[in-house]
């Protein structure tokens, strides 16, 4: 190319065009480094949250087998016959016959009053 026509196409480009671009290109490149930085702490939010539930989950295994065992010691203390031992541990003995009253007060059944003795149990 000769030089004239290369002071043509110069001429055609104006002077401050690179300079024009550049704030652009700068905030181009720092919108795009905001977003890859929102990107890694947003990843690591996510994974914390994640480390976070799977310890819960474990927390709550562990507190529902605790739970379970717990239940189960209950159910054997109000079993009828840990109730019977605990009850005559305390010097409790069974009732005897119940009576009922009416509504109309005549007393159905004949009361009797509870010994304890093991023959009047097991009437």
């Amino acid at each position: 190319m000769s030089a004239q026509r290369l002071s043509r196409l110069a001429r055609l480009v104006p002077a401050g065009a690179s300079a024009a671009r550049t704030p652009f290109v700068l905030l181009v490149v720092v919108i795009l480094g905001a977003g890859l930085l929102g990107l890694l702490l947003l990843n690591a939010a996510v994974n914390q949250g994640s480390f976070r539930l799977s310890k819960l989950e474990k927390q709550t295994g562990e507190l529902t087998d605790e739970q379970q065992a717990l239940q189960q010691e209950v159910d054997s203390y109000s079993a009828p016959g840990a109730l019977e031992k605990r009850a005559r541990d305390l010097g409790l003995v069974p009732g005897g016959t119940p009576a009922f009253l009416m509504p109309d007060g005549t007393v159905k059944g004949k009361p009797e009053k509870a010994t304890g003795d093991p023959k009047q149990e097991e009437r």
